[in-house]
């Protein structure tokens, strides 16, 4: 990500950042080469553990000559056969739908870096299946935008509950961390890479 050092200068000022700062060094993510596979691969993952999602990957990945996949070849797949390598129905409906406005250039990957935070996830949630979560993910980790805090991740609001002493059960939980991510703002995107680093390290 460009700016990284004056991000990490930036969110020092936060005590509780500044300490996971300080323990974990500088972190930053290589976005992914081929964004249509990336996106595939996020909604095949989407609601499992990192080693069932990886599972059902590798299966989806051997339905293809050479491992390889491009939107017409999974439109040519029956939903039945992606649900036999263990996804939902409504995650097979999903990459069918994601396909089909990748041909008809309803989706346009290319085009992201062109638009702002809220254009990218409107164009994205545009496909049955990808809400703004995962529209946020893409923000974060693809297209690298630095300012982007998902109310909705439940890894981000166990960190607040973690580190700010948030009630994750009252009601006004994402108020009150929009309240704390205040102060991090334009870098709110680092400030999460490090509050997830921090739960990886219990």
């Amino acid at each position: 990500m460009k700016h990284l050092t004056a991000s990490i200068a930036h969110l020092k000022k936060d005590p509780v950042l500044k300490a996971l700062i300080d323990q974990f060094g500088p972190i930053n993510y290589k976005p992914p080469s081929d964004r249509f596979t990336n996106l595939v691969s996020e909604i095949i993952g989407q609601q499992l553990s990192s080693k069932a999602a990886d599972t059902i990957y590798s299966r989806f990945l051997t339905l293809f000559p050479n491992k390889k996949f491009t939107p017409k070849l999974i439109l040519d797949l029956p939903l039945e056969k992606l649900r036999g390598i263990g996804t939902s129905w409504a995650k097979a409906r999903s990459l069918h739908d994601l396909s089909q406005k990748i041909l008809d250039k309803t989706i346009q990957l290319d085009k992201l870096d062109s638009l702002s935070d809220e254009e990218v996830i409107t164009h994205l949630t545009q496909v049955k299946g990808i809400g703004r979560w995962t529209a946020e993910m893409k923000l974060m980790f693809t297209l690298q935008r630095p300012d982007i805090l998902p109310l909705d991740d439940v890894g981000i609001q166990n960190a607040f509950v973690k580190h700010y002493g948030l009630n994750r059960k009252h009601k006004n939980l994402q108020k009150k961390m929009l309240k704390i991510g205040e102060s991090w703002h334009p870098y709110r995107t680092v400030a999460c890479w490090y509050l997830w680093k921090s739960l990886d390290n219990k």
